[in-house]
């Protein structure tokens, strides 16, 4: 699946997100407010939720989607994870695989994460929006629209002439340190959410 791009400034972007960027500092401080912010949107359903990672191994720049899926996958979370590298959600599957999600899980509450482009300054920023995307934006695909929630990382610049080319000359260091933070951060809310969800071991009582 191609990252998508947004219409909007970046200074109208970050405000209307929660975000953290890599470039400025991964402290655990900084960490730690994505978790929270992402506890605050998962503990407030009682839907099913479901991660779905867009994207293509095809392309570096559109790998993080993939990557980040495998990462989840290996951390054991205990939501259902589409798209990794050995099975990848992109623009030939994606309405296939959106019709098994929601075949397979009753009222599933879908998180996105996939890469986008923006500019320069952007670059290594995680965000976090609620509703949903189109991904393929910046690529102009027609694609359906995607998740409840959804999480973009900032993977390169947009050229608006070649975007394809911006995807494909992304730094893969880049890529895979955005999937790690991405997976850390997740794996964070899931271990609590075993707990907060009932997950809890039963005492018998004799």
């Amino acid at each position: 699946m191609w990252p998508f791009s947004s219409s909007k400034s970046k200074k109208n972007v970050i405000n209307a997100a929660s975000y953290i960027s890599i470039k400025e500092t991964t402290e655990e401080a900084e960490i730690e407010k994505m978790v929270s912010k992402l506890k605050q949107i998962f503990y407030s359903t009682s839907r099913e939720i479901v991660i779905l990672c867009i994207g293509s191994d095809r392309s570096t720049g559109d790998s993080l989607g993939p990557l980040t899926g495998k990462l989840l996958i290996e951390k054991n979370i205990p939501y259902p994870v589409y798209g990794t590298l050995k099975d990848p959600v992109h623009a030939l599957n994606i309405k296939t695989v959106l019709k098994e999600i929601k075949e397979t899980h009753h009222n599933p509450f879908i998180f996105g994460i996939d890469a986008c482009l923006g500019d320069e300054r952007q670059i290594g920023y995680i965000l976090i929006r609620e509703g949903s995307f189109i991904p393929g934006n910046a690529v102009n695909r027609v694609l359906p629209s995607v998740g409840d929630y959804h999480l973009k990382a900032i993977v390169n610049t947009l050229d608006p002439l070649t975007p394809v080319h911006s995807l494909n000359s992304t730094r893969l260091y880049m890529v895979l340190k955005l999937a790690e933070i991405i997976a850390e951060i997740i794996s964070r809310v899931a271990a609590n959410d075993r707990t907060s969800r009932g997950e809890i071991e039963q005492i018998n009582v004799p």
